[in-house]
């Protein structure tokens, strides 16, 4: 009772020192906003506008005025008044010199950036440091400013013929500022250490809190706000990478302006904003940089985006004067609400903001649009050039397995400043509402659901075994899953069950396997199956097959194998950036459909493959984070690569093949500002040796032999080809290459908001020694495949159709065979 009695008045006594001016500057003449103009009170604080020319600045409390200043116009004094907290500021241009300053102005901020990209490498701490290391506490709350929501009880009103008539009452605003008057809407906490050493930067969380949470969301903790370093070539700001202004190739994307000179750690810095030349409405950063007269140095930057939602970062830094160094010491990230007509949702919907409709301009303001999301970082203990080795390099992120269980001694000594009565109440309301609403467990729940899985107990059932059909089996109708950590964390058990209505047969899956390793999350395991599996299909071993609720492509699939294997395998995450399988197996193989293999002349209906096989991810770009659960891939960047190889083993195990394979994929994602995405997809396979045609290409047909157009409509697959028919084509060896453009969702009517693919696929191929293949009738790929068509996705409540057309050397006589139509659908879990 004492301690938080001495909360209470230190808290009393810091809100009695200081208080927050807001405002705005703008132009006397034209009335327009002046962004990044410079505010500076009588007692040091400053700050700059923003964008739209607001300013909020925390002062002293015997504060008696501040100054406004913009190159080109009056230096203006503004004196403080008594209650005022909220001050619109004119300011006049001085027109006799307007015109030359602002040439000057331009001509000599250039100058000045092009100096600061000349001095990258002398001012960069990652550069000019051998190594250091600093610990670093971040807060991160979403929350609204209570005095910003009006909190009355509105009647609401119908527009009849005779008059208006009552409806209701919203006490919406009300509530809402009731709520967040006590509390915030979510906040979480971190204190971790930095370390930098050979070109390699790792965090390391020492403690980490999350309200609401036994358990943080670790995703959510691993979530990118904004770059590390301000001098990389590209800046990432929400996940999204910029050219940065101070790239070598900056100057061509942006303007400067020098604004003004200010002092910052007692040196004088020129504050220059820049902004991104495009003209369109995703043109990029903006904001304003600090320049060190002295040494070219970067000594606090603004980094801002406004669309639909207004994002901005703010670096600030320390200077050493014994290495002529600004160094980091503080980051800022905020994001309120901008300009969007969609709902968005981010950090797993932790923050919604709502759309506005187009036709509601003078619409009333919603919760959503008070709400804010803000992040403060602070740096301490700093050392630097000292002997430093950092463990596990390779992981970007590692979070301690003690780091969720810090005690409160521990927050005590490493926050910048004592918690609030918002924040404790914070913590302990969100507390109780997990609880009572059981929101951990539903958020696990959730997480296994959308990746196939439903927990019962120690079991985790997977809902993909349980129903699905093909053309060859029918109904095919099992169960099956896999023990979970409440059954062991060291050891597992899997397999299934599975009965087809059509083929008459029983198919089952056993599996067993023990953990080696936790960091690499190594496991080794035998296991044994009798199934039945598509020609032809090219599959990566190392691929996890996504749930899908339904999945319609095997629908028209009646070409199967039977296969009775052993395996023993071998699945790791040790070499960095890689996921790998190494596996051994023992596989007896039955065609089920009129095929024999013609080897010397001897024919083989039925055959036998001992084989050796490693199936490796790669993915060199991107950034992971170790939990105390297990490693996420918290960064997917591109392109990621995947590399499998096959090789037979003569005379081992009755093998009757001597034969090896090798296939490959790389895959590349970007995304665009105005929300726009391209992906490429790029695959290629090669068999060498003697290998049935059940173990060789099919390149991945999705096409009904149907007489019309529309008896051949069936839903699309991901990677396809929509308009090749089931067992055209076959090959042992291929390349495939898939382009998709996606554009963003345009609303055609309240509910219908499409989204547009443009898609092109093409497939070269060739199949050796085809005469070995006896009953099936095929044909190759010599000559290529190609098809391109339209996708308009989530026309309505998930729904899409698409159109496909094949041209080309394998262009059939018939126009309307060569088209092809698909449904499409997206299910959205909002989770």
């Amino acid at each position: 009772m004492k301690q938080l009695c001495l909360v209470f008045f230190f808290f009393t006594l810091s809100l009695q020192a200081q208080f927050q001016l807001t405002g705005i500057v703008k132009e006397i003449t034209t009335n327009k906003p002046l962004p990044f103009a410079t505010i500076i009170s009588n007692d040091g604080s400053n700050s700059i506008t923003d964008v739209d020319g607001k300013f909020s600045i925390l002062t002293k409390i015997t504060t008696t005025s501040f100054t406004v200043s913009y190159i080109g116009f009056k230096k203006t004094i503004v004196d403080i008044e008594k209650n005022k907290n909220y001050y619109s500021v004119f300011i006049s241009p001085q027109t006799n010199e307007l015109k030359e300053v602002i040439i000057q102005s331009n001509t000599r901020a250039l100058a000045i950036i092009k100096k600061v990209i000349e001095n990258k490498n002398s001012n960069d701490p990652q550069k000019k440091l051998s190594s250091f290391e600093f610990k670093s506490y971040n807060k991160l709350i979403v929350t609204a400013n209570p005095d910003s929501i009006q909190g009355r009880i509105d009647s609401v009103f119908i527009e009849k013929s005779i008059g208006r008539e009552f409806s209701k009452i919203d006490s919406t605003d009300y509530k809402f500022k009731e709520v967040i008057s006590k509390q915030h809407l979510f906040q979480t906490e971190k204190v971790s250490q930095y370390q930098f050493n050979n070109s390699k930067l790792k965090e390391t969380i020492l403690g980490t809190k999350m309200a609401g949470f036994k358990q943080p969301v670790y995703e959510i903790i691993g979530f990118n706000l904004q770059s590390f370093s301000i001098y990389d070539n590209y800046y990432e700001l929400f996940e999204t990478r910029y050219n940065s202004p101070i790239s070598i190739d900056s100057p061509l994307d942006y303007n400067y302006k020098l604004l003004d000179t200010v002092l910052i750690n007692g040196r004088n810095t020129d504050v220059i904003y820049f902004k991104n030349k495009k003209k369109s409405k995703a043109a990029g950063l903006e904001g304003v940089l600090y320049i060190d007269q002295n040494n070219y140095a970067v000594a606090k930057a603004v980094m801002r985006i406004k669309g639909v939602l207004d994002i901005s970062g703010t670096h600030e830094f320390n200077y050493i004067p014994e290495e002529k160094l600004w160094f980091p010491s503080d980051k800022t990230f905020k994001i309120v609400k901008g300009n969007n007509d969609d709902d968005i949702k981010i950090l797993g919907g932790t923050i919604q903001f709502d759309g506005d409709m187009e036709n509601e301009m003078g619409r009333k303001r919603e919760a959503s649009d008070y709400i804010y999301l803000l992040s403060r970082s602070t740096n301490f203990d700093i050392k630097y050039n000292i002997p430093l080795q950092i463990k596990k390099s390779s992981i970007f992120i590692e979070i301690k397995d003690d780091a969720i269980n810090k005690p409160e001694s521990f927050w005590n000594n490493y926050r910048k400043d004592s918690l609030d009565l918002r924040s404790q109440k914070t913590y302990i309301l969100l507390d109780s509402v997990a609880l009572k609403k059981r929101l951990e467990s539903r958020i696990t729940l959730g997480r296994k659901v959308i990746n196939g899985y439903l927990p019962i107990g120690f079991l985790d059932l997977d809902l993909r075994k349980l129903f699905s059909y093909n053309n060859y089996e029918g109904f095919r109708l099992g169960i099956g899953g896999i023990t979970n950590e409440r059954f062991s964390r060291k050891y597992k058990i899997e397999g299934y069950t599975a009965y087809g209505t059509k083929d008459g047969a029983f198919k089952y899956s056993l599996g067993l396997g023990t953990r080696v390793g936790k960091f690499s999350n190594s496991w080794i395991g035998v296991s044994y199956t009798d199934d039945v599996r598509e020609i032809a299909s090219s599959t990566f071993a190392i691929d996890k097959k996504a749930f899908k609720i339904y999945d319609p492509r095997p629908f028209n699939i009646s070409t199967f194998y039977n296969y009775v294997s052993w395996k023993t395998f071998i699945e790791t995450k040790i070499i960095p950036k890689t996921e790998s399988l190494w596996e051994l197996s023992h596989t007896a193989v039955s065609p089920k459909f009129n095929y024999a293999y013609n080897l010397n002349g001897k024919l083989y209906e039925n055959f036998t493959m001992t084989t050796a096989m490693v199936s490796l991810r790669w993915n060199p770009f991107s950034d992971y984070m170790q939990t105390p659960t297990g490693r996420i891939e918290i960064e997917k960047r591109f392109p990621k690569f995947t590399f499998q190889f096959t090789k037979s083993l003569p005379k081992i195990w009755n093998n009757d093949f001597e034969f090896s394979k090798i296939d490959f994929r790389t895959e590349y994602e970007k995304k665009y500002l105005n929300g726009q995405k391209t992906t490429l997809l790029f695959e290629a396979g090669a068999a060498f040796g003697n290998l049935p045609i059940t173990h060789l290409y099919n390149t991945s047909p999705n096409n009904l032999t149907k007489e019309s157009v529309l008896q051949r409509i069936t839903f699309a697959g991901k990677n396809s080809f929509e308009t090749m028919f089931f067992n055209e084509f076959f090959s042992s060896e291929y390349l495939f290459f898939q382009m998709k453009h996606g554009s963003n969702r345009v609303t055609l009517f309240k509910n219908v908001k499409p989204s547009l693919v443009l898609v092109t696929r093409m497939a070269w191929g060739n199949m050796k020694n085809p005469e070995q293949h006896v009953g099936i009738a095929y044909k190759t790929l010599n000559k290529g495949f190609f098809e391109s068509g339209i996708e308009l996705n989530q026309i309505y409540k998930g729904i899409g159709l698409g159109g496909f057309y094949r041209y080309g050397p394998n262009q059939l006589a018939k126009f309307e065979d060569n088209i092809a139509i698909k449904i499409s659908f997206v299910l959205n879990l909002g989770l």
